[in-house]
């Protein structure tokens, strides 16, 4: 759903996001905490980015590259962190990057020999994607119903896509788990838990706990006949520990990257100050199970 690097989520009470764009003047989008299924995230999502794609690359871009796979504000770099295996192992294997955003990652990935396929719902992210070029397939579609068959995949990955905006984490999950090999790989990061606990400001304001840390009523921004606009969903690191396993999965590493010193920038909430002292990203290091995801419920 979104390129590498993460939205942001903004506490209703300050409702500090840039501006959604549209082409006529509206009114700003009202932030509030309420429920939201899977169909109303994922219309919301898919539609927030699109019209947000062009402003997000202008701002993100250079951030970014066009070939550089980022795992989040933080600046780590898959080069270095080696989450998915060493460059050289990649050759070959056949990549699925989930929430591709302009595809950044799968560029880098078809530069280590790997065949990468970049998914996102947004149309217009995939149009960037399309500007900035690539030779591997790019495909728009919900995470929730990947349109691949079983076995498909040796790797699965997602730089902040998909899964903090889903209304349904092991639908996405046993989707994953159902097009990866056994003993495939899944790494995906998210925004940090705990930072829902936090207004989302990157000064001194955003250092004070706000909330309940278990409250997992989802973040909602909403237009003026209540229609969400945007959503975002939050769960516990033990919440997610749960939905990996429940799906198939078996969690290798979870890693919280520290604020390196080089880094100086901000990136909404994200901040040298914060995250200094808070993790601000969770990397899920996981492997597909021989036998996969158990059987549905119900």
């Amino acid at each position: 759903m979104t390129p590498p690097g993460p939205a942001g989520r903004k506490s209703p009470q300050t409702n500090t996001r840039e501006p959604i764009i549209q082409e006529s003047e509206a009114s700003e989008p009202e932030a509030t905490r309420r429920d939201a299924d899977v169909a109303e995230s994922s219309r919301a999502n898919r539609g927030w980015w699109d019209r947000n794609a062009d402003d997000y690359q202008i701002e993100h871009g250079t951030f970014l590259g066009d070939d550089r796979f980022v795992w989040g504000p933080e600046g780590l770099d898959e080069v270095e962190a080696e989450l998915l295996g060493p460059p050289e192992a990649l050759k070959g294997r056949d990549v699925l990057e989930i929430g591709a955003g302009a595809a950044q990652c799968s560029r880098w990935l078809t530069a280590q020999g790997a065949r990468p396929v970049a998914l996102d719902i947004s149309h217009r992210q995939l149009q960037h994607a399309l500007r900035i070029g690539g030779s591997f397939p790019l495909v728009c579609a919900d995470a929730g119903a990947l349109p691949f068959a079983d076995g498909s995949f040796d790797l699965a990955c997602s730089a902040y896509g998909a899964l903090p905006f889903v209304a349904d984490p092991r639908q996405v999950l046993r989707e994953v788990c159902r097009v990866l090999r056994p003993g495939g790989r899944l790494v995906f990061s998210v925004t940090h838990p705990i930072l829902w606990a936090f207004p989302d400001e990157p000064g001194p304001e955003g250092l004070s706990v706000s909330g309940s840390y278990f409250d997992r009523t989802p973040y909602v921004e909403q237009d003026d006949e209540g229609r969400a606009v945007y959503v975002e969903h939050h769960r516990t690191l033990g919440d997610r520990v749960r939905d990996l396993v429940a799906s198939g999965f078996r969690l290798v590493d979870l890693v919280e990257p520290e604020w390196p010193v080089w880094n100086t920038s901000e990136w909404g909430g994200w901040s040298p100050l914060r995250g200094n002292l808070i993790p601000g990203t969770a990397i899920f290091v996981c492997e597909r199970s021989e036998t996969g995801a158990p059987p549905a419920a119900g």
